[in-house]
């Protein structure tokens, strides 16, 4: 331990030990531990708070939930609060360890009465072990198959009350019988510069920061919407503020310290990163603003097809600088504009067969 100019006790983060110990306790702190605490989906909140307080009353486990929405809006930090606030249990999985049935069933005969089970990308499960978790949601009962071939014999599993929340960033490949199980689903929405400040604001203070609200608003406006990418960059500004202290101390960060911290992790005005770039820039020069097909754009950049359609291009058609046509992928006026090129395709451009769109 060290004293700060203020003489009290400081971490001393050239210890490793202690500086991961620091790093563990902010990424929990991080989290907030009621609906109240938690910043933006005002409208989820409401209706979270309203089903909560409800089973309450009613002296009941809560309905089944299903979290629906795009990565790093706060799917995970809901599932937790749900079970704070219900003073349950919480027991956490994933899509892609529950493999087999089996899986699944050990699982929900392991559960005490009213527990929480949290499973994370629940479209990525195994579709035996979904057709399981339909008569589990509905009577809490599973069967459970002894013996095999014509000797084979089902045997009921009674199961605790249980809540389910289930978080999947693409709810179209939930099974209707599955989706519909769910009591209450709710969709998670981007969130706006302003509650991405207050987001900012309270790790900055977790994090010992010192940063002015004209820095904090230079951040909000790169992180594509998403508070975990907010927090991210946020770390990275702090690690910058460190290796270049611009008061001696290395705990304040401003507007110039902020830009160039995120200029240095090719985070632009818009939030476009290295690959999003590339993405545009092939569009724009190469293709003359397209259209170009997804596998044509994929192999331009080196990059798997899947992580274009998934990853890269979500954001960009949100942003108004490309969008899809029967033909292809195609530049707006604004991705000219923020690329500072010509706006427009030159005389002649070249357009692509539609051969994988």
């Amino acid at each position: 331990m060290t004293r700060n100019e203020t003489g009290e006790d400081d971490l001393d983060l050239t210890d490793p030990k202690l500086a991961s110990e620091a790093e563990l306790a902010f990424e929990g702190a991080l989290r907030p531990r009621s609906l109240a605490e938690f910043v933006g989906q005002t409208r989820v909140r409401g209706q979270l708070q309203l089903l909560l307080t409800a089973a309450t009353l009613q002296q009941r486990t809560p309905d089944h939930i299903l979290l629906a929405g795009p990565p790093g809006l706060g799917k995970t930090t809901l599932a937790m609060i749900v079970a704070h606030e219900a003073g349950r249990p919480l027991r956490m999985s994933s899509g892609p360890a529950i493999q087999h049935a089996g899986d699944l069933a050990a699982v929900l005969s392991s559960l005490v009465p009213g527990e929480v089970l949290f499973i994370d990308e629940i479209h990525r499960m195994a579709r035996s072990a979904e057709e399981m978790l339909y008569l589990a949601m509905e009577d809490f009962r599973i069967d459970i198959m002894v013996g095999k071939g014509a000797g084979a014999t089902s045997v009921p599993l009674d199961l605790s009350p249980f809540t389910l929340v289930g978080a999947t960033t693409r709810a179209g490949l939930l099974p209707n019988p599955l989706r519909d199980r769910f009591g209450f689903t709710a969709h998670l929405e981007f969130y706006d510069e302003a509650e991405l400040e207050q987001v900012l604001a309270r790790a900055a203070s977790m994090l010992g920061l010192a940063i002015d609200g004209e820095a904090i608003a230079e951040i909000a406006g790169r992180c594509r919407g998403t508070p975990r990418i907010a927090n991210r960059l946020l770390r990275r500004v702090r690690d910058y503020a460190l290796v270049h202290p611009s008061t001696g101390s290395g705990r304040r960060a401003d507007v110039d310290a902020v830009r160039a911290a995120l200029d240095l992790y090719d985070v632009d005005a818009l939030g476009l990163d290295r690959l999003d770039r590339a993405v545009m820039q092939i569009i724009l020069t190469r293709f003359d603003g397209g259209p170009v097909g997804l596998n044509t754009l994929a192999v331009s950049v080196g990059e798997e097809a899947e992580t274009i359609e998934a990853v890269v291009e979500p954001f960009l058609v949100r942003i108004g600088l490309i969008t899809r046509t029967p033909r292809g992928r195609v530049a707006t006026p604004a991705a000219w504009r923020h690329f500072g090129l010509p706006n427009g395709p030159s005389e002649g451009a070249a357009t692509l067969p539609i051969d994988d769109l």
